[in-house]
């Protein structure tokens, strides 16, 4: 593929009629002018101009050339237009993908004020708990919660904070079920799990001395839905380990309560992943900078 420059300068000396008269529009030396124009002519193997020190002729191929080289400028100039428009401030669409309860909770109470800060900008949000591949499915922007979060080849990572879960059941379950006091007591009891069929790992649990135990269960209800795992823990089907957000209100008005309040799960770390910090659009950053600045409060 040809450099640009070479076609340039072409398409200015055919405007001004000459090397001379294009040397002073731009005002550079006219050998600079003719000396790109002989290397276009090498690369491409074809006579563009015949030129004498009265004459200055352009060839047919030249005048092809010519038409060719100034609607490629014009959208060379278009697309660099775009570019600096896009980076004046915030503005385009946002394509944002984003686990279902950080969604439902803090995010969906956020989202009308970073709106209304930057009207210009629209937002595509994908709530699913399925792991998106950011740089093949075109993300700007992907939230995460892991209690390991590890690095993704091509990705940046930032992170927000930590993303609390307790262990929860109705009263009447507990009632129901008899005593809780003990980590190992919990193989005894209805659990609900949030995983999928072929990912449920051993429940882990962090004791008041640091200590850590995984226990095993087999649980009633497996899902990636925290809305359906409330319903069934209000109901009194079992036990389940929710973030906090999803169940605060619950545990304020005493329809759900602590299990086992001593002991805890590991935290979640709260983080987003984007292609590159270099060349960030406006929007993303603006994104970005807000979530730090309000999600953890959120939580």
């Amino acid at each position: 593929m040809q450099p640009l420059e070479g076609f340039y300068y072409f398409t200015q000396v055919v405007d001004h009629g000459g090397f001379a008269r294009a040397a002073r529009v731009l005002g550079i030396p006219r050998s600079r002018v003719s000396r790109h124009v002989v290397a276009l002519e090498a690369d491409l193997n074809v006579r563009l101009v015949n030129r004498s020190t009265r004459r200055f002729v352009v060839t047919d191929v030249g005048h092809e050339v010519y038409r060719h080289a100034t609607a490629m400028l014009a959208e060379a100039d278009a697309a660099l237009e775009a570019v600096e428009f896009a980076r004046a401030a915030p503005r385009g669409t946002l394509r944002v993908s984003c686990p279902v309860a950080l969604a439902q909770t803090p995010l969906a109470s956020l989202l009308p004020d970073f709106l209304e800060t930057f009207p210009a900008v629209r937002l595509q949000l994908h709530v699913s708990n399925r792991r998106v591949d950011v740089l093949s499915e075109g993300f700007d922007v992907a939230l995460r919660v892991r209690s390991h979060p590890t690095g993704e080849d091509g990705l940046v990572m930032r992170s927000f904070g930590e993303f609390a879960e307790v262990l929860v059941a109705s009263p009447a379950y507990l009632a129901r079920a008899g005593e809780l006091t003990q980590p190992m007591q919990l193989a005894r009891h209805e659990t609900l799990d949030y995983a999928g069929e072929f990912d449920r790992r051993p429940w882990e649990l962090v004791g008041p001395a640091g200590e850590v135990l995984q226990v095993e269960t087999k649980p009633r209800i497996s899902c990636h839905d925290f809305v359906v795992l409330r319903a069934a823990v209000l109901a009194g089907l079992g036990l389940a380990r929710l973030p906090e957000t999803v169940v605060r209100e619950d545990l304020e008005r005493g329809t759900l309560v602590r299990a086992l309040p001593a002991w805890s799960s590991p935290q979640g770390v709260l983080h987003v992943v984007f292609p590159s910090r270099r060349g960030l659009l406006p929007a993303v950053r603006a994104f970005i900078d807000f979530l730090a600045q309000r999600l953890p409060g959120a939580m």
